[in-house]
């Protein structure tokens, strides 16, 4: 399977560039990312879930979890990872996209880089969000598209992450940056406690990369 192969093609990339690789364990696109990463000799770890029927964890794991609830793991997905490389799935797959997009709109998580991969199957869905989101009931706005990258190519989905981490690249430039990053100002899971406008909470405008970066 092509996606197969590029997934597992993302895992040994990521590693390439010091980064773990977290997965949700399973077979399948999962499966392959956990292979590449464990192949490269890097960290592979599986965020598994207990279903009845489908999932069984994948063996290119060195590090495993295991959940009973899905919203206890995303928040596992969301908390620790650096970005999303989001390979083509059904709808657990979009549910942790556009959860991911909602926390970053909604201001909950500082922006992070989310990259779809695969043209030939996003084009459909996001040819939707333009026409019914965006133009014909305005539930969006236009910078709500910036929130995520598009790509066919792994090597630039791995960069997209890597220039992001080490800040030569700045992604969702519209969204205000917060004041401070103290720990305070966050849950348990990770996400912010929002701000309180009655108390003057503040953001911080999107800042400017210097223009040597």
């Amino acid at each position: 399977d092509r996606y197969y192969r590029l997934a597992e093609q993302c895992g040994r990339e990521l590693v390439k560039r010091d980064f773990a690789v977290i997965t949700g364990g399973g077979p399948g696109i999962m499966e392959a990312a956990n292979k590449g990463a464990f192949e490269a000799g890097g960290t592979s770890v599986g965020l598994n879930i207990a279903l009845p029927m489908e999932q069984l964890p994948n063996p290119y794991q060195n590090v495993e979890i295991d959940y009973r609830y899905f919203f206890i793991r995303k928040v596992g997905f969301v908390k620790y990872a650096r970005g999303f490389i989001i390979f083509p799935g059904g709808f657990g797959t979009m549910d942790e996209f556009f959860e991911s997009l909602t926390l970053m709109q909604t201001l909950k998580i500082a922006p992070f880089p989310v990259v779809v991969v695969g043209t030939d199957f996003w084009s459909g869905l996001l040819d939707w969000l333009r026409s019914c989101m965006l133009d014909t009931f305005q539930t969006i706005g236009a910078e709500d598209l910036d929130l995520f990258s598009v790509t066919d190519d792994v090597e630039e989905a791995v960069t997209i992450i890597h220039e992001t981490h080490t800040g030569k690249r700045q992604v969702a430039k519209q969204l205000p940056r917060f004041e401070s990053d103290a720990e305070e100002e966050e849950t348990g899971e990770g996400t912010r406690m929002g701000i309180d406008r009655r108390r003057g909470g503040r953001v911080r405008e999107s800042y400017d990369l210097k223009e040597d970066e």
